[in-house]
């Protein structure tokens, strides 16, 4: 009987370690302890010099090494609907990094897209490109039309071959300062050049803090317009527009 016990013992001691294991830390609540990035970028490069971006993932004390996905988004002062991704290299240690240059004088932004362990980080900087630049209106124009709120972001995870009829999730990550903006009435309008009147809208769902996501399905093979609106109860309104292009 004493053996049995013993044995029974050594067994869940095991059982609770491998599961403490399985890359995730957790508070002592019960809560898993949220993942945090340091982003360093090169912030003034001449023409076409390199601009190392570098991003540290953690977790409490641990260096997240397995994260789902780390994408650096880039783009000129604005002109956000022209970004680029630009996929990082897993350096180990936490450590992900990217190489990019810029072709003429400007102002530009890199942020880094993160998602580990079910949890969405999207930190931005700064680089000054030779001698800068001051924006001009039409990108003046751009800009406040996609809102001003300082330090909100919104990071729309761009659907990839997208099919007649199949249901695929939309999903957007929003941050406030650099944490998960929670509680806000997200929303897709969708409609495409042909039905200029008629507008879908989708309601969302957060089913993870500052993540929405909505299911639907496309019924026609052309090109759709995507626009996100977010608001709050204290008046905040921001929206972007993206173009999901449905094949057969």
């Amino acid at each position: 009987m004493k053996k049995f016990v013993g044995l029974s013992l050594f067994l869940c001691t095991l059982i609770i370690l491998t599961a403490c294991n399985k890359n995730e830390v957790i508070e002592d609540t019960g809560v898993p302890v949220p993942i945090a990035v340091d982003l360093s970028v090169t912030e003034e490069v001449a023409v076409n010099e390199a601009v190392i971006m570098e991003a540290i993932v953690t977790q409490g004390d641990e260096k997240v090494e397995d994260a789902y996905e780390v994408t650096y988004e880039v783009w000129e002062e604005g002109k956000k609907s022209e970004s680029e991704m630009i996929e990082s290299t897993n350096e180990k240690n936490g450590l992900y990094s990217a190489e990019t240059s810029f072709d003429h004088d400007g102002v530009f932004n890199v942020q880094v897209h993160v998602t580990a362990r079910d949890m969405h980080m999207m930190p931005k900087a700064v680089v000054t490109v030779g001698e800068g630049a001051v924006e001009n209106a039409e990108a003046e124009e751009e800009h406040t039309d996609q809102g001003t709120t300082d330090g909100f972001s919104m990071h729309f995870v761009q659907p990839e071959n997208v099919k007649l009829n199949d249901v695929i999730e939309l999903m957007v990550h929003l941050q406030m300062d650099g944490h998960p903006f929670e509680k806000a009435r997200v929303r897709y309008e969708i409609w495409t050049d042909n039905t200029p009147d008629n507008h879908t809208w989708v309601d969302t769902e957060e089913l993870v803090p500052g993540e929405y996501t909505a299911k639907y399905a496309f019924e026609s093979t052309e090109s759709f317009h995507v626009q996100i609106h977010v608001e709050d109860k204290d008046g905040l309104h921001e929206h972007e527009e993206y173009e999901i292009v449905v094949g057969e």
